[in-house]
């Protein structure tokens, strides 16, 4: 239900609708609630879950770690859209020697078990 409202300006009359909001009513949300199952319910969806050893997730953050060191010092692209400066990545091209050597030696030194 719209109120009617009417005002005056420099001698011409407007008038306009405002919403009646003593009228509405406050806002509900749905919920969504979880069905009970049975416990010995055939149709219970099995629980996946992905295993991944300790060891596994070191050696992938070592890779992208010395990935980034040749992207950063090799590509251009950081120091021509201005993120690093030309001597950055200059710097960054010479420690890449370095680290890129060490993130392989790390990566092939972990034990290949790891008890989780």
């Amino acid at each position: 239900m719209l109120m009617q409202q009417s005002a005056s300006f420099c001698g011409a009359k407007a008038s306009f609708s405002l919403p009646n909001l003593t009228l509405r009513k406050p806002a509900t949300f749905p919920l969504a609630k979880k069905r009970d199952l049975p416990e010995n319910s055939p149709t219970e969806q099995p629980n996946f879950s992905l295993k991944i050893s300790n060891t596994f997730l070191a050696q992938s953050a070592i890779a992208v770690f010395s990935l980034g060191f040749i992207d950063a010092g090799y590509s251009g692209d950081w120091s021509r859209i201005g993120v690093i400066s030309k001597e950055n990545e200059d710097l960054l091209k010479a420690a890449a020697f370095v680290v890129v050597p060490l993130c392989l030696f790390l990566i092939f030194s972990l034990p290949k078990k790891s008890e989780d």
